[in-house]
């Protein structure tokens, strides 16, 4: 049985708002996290992410109340990100409501975390998020934290095998490079990663046009995760959806 491509919106989230930039700069709202989820679950998405994009630049933890509200709305999977440190950081997303957690900063600070979260959690629980660029390094790409701002001197395939060792079930692929612009996902990006790792990849990064979801799912990835073409009407859930089903992909439509 050949597993759907999944259609993931992503709610970046900054002072209890909905925000989405260009390369994580210049931020507009998007509007309010709970009414989003409610629409995109209604909507037909398979999945929703919410990620505290300035949980870590604020070192505080993840807003919980409003990722209890948007579980309260959302009957499909909801997977949270932002300002995780501790196994019991993870605990209390996973009592809010959050199926699944995405660490990045704290897993580049202390690798042992994945294992951690694995061994108490399983990895099915467990998101890996990179924010990627191209760079000066073995595979051409690096890992950056702080929203693309600072680099974490690590090789970012390198990064991502280790982590999937360590447990982590899904990698989320976020192209630094394509963030926000429209321009399409990171096709030579996401064919990198799936030479180097087996489990399921999300691309992230770059959706403009109907095109660019099949194109991403060619290169290797699993799921497709969105935020401006879906927040600002470009192109709606159940377009990309039978775009892909017209294209012979299987998509929960």
């Amino acid at each position: 049985m050949t597993l759907a491509k999944r259609i993931i919106p992503c709610l970046d989230v900054d002072g209890g708002r909905v925000v989405k930039g260009v390369n994580f700069e210049n931020l507009v709202d998007a509007g309010d996290p709970v009414e989003l989820a409610k629409l995109y679950g209604s909507e037909g998405a398979d999945e929703l992410t919410f990620l505290d994009i300035s949980a870590s630049v604020d070192d505080r933890s993840t807003t919980l109340d409003a990722v209890r509200r948007t579980a309260e709305q959302v009957f499909i999977p909801l997977t949270v990100g932002g300002g995780i440190r501790e196994v019991s950081d993870v605990d209390q997303l996973l009592r809010a409501g959050a199926d699944k957690v995405s660490i990045n900063t704290a897993a580049l600070n202390r690798p042992e975390l994945i294992n951690e979260i694995a061994d108490r959690f399983g990895n099915q629980v467990l998101v890996l998020s990179i924010d990627a660029r191209r760079a000066q390094t073995a595979s051409g790409y690096e890992v950056t934290t702080h929203g693309g701002r600072k680099s974490a001197g690590v090789d970012a395939l390198e990064w991502m095998s280790n982590a999937v060792a360590r447990g982590v079930g899904e990698i989320l692929l976020n192209s630094m490079d394509a963030d926000g612009t429209r321009s399409g996902f990171d096709i030579e990006m996401i064919r990198a990663a799936r030479e180097v790792v087996t489990v399921p990849i999300i691309a992230s990064g770059g959706a403009g046009a109907l095109t660019d979801f099949s194109a991403a799912l060619d290169a290797g990835a699993d799921a497709l995760l969105a935020a401006s073409v879906f927040h600002f009407g470009t192109l709606s859930i159940q377009q990309v959806k039978e775009h892909l089903a017209a294209g012979g992909y299987s998509v929960r439509l």
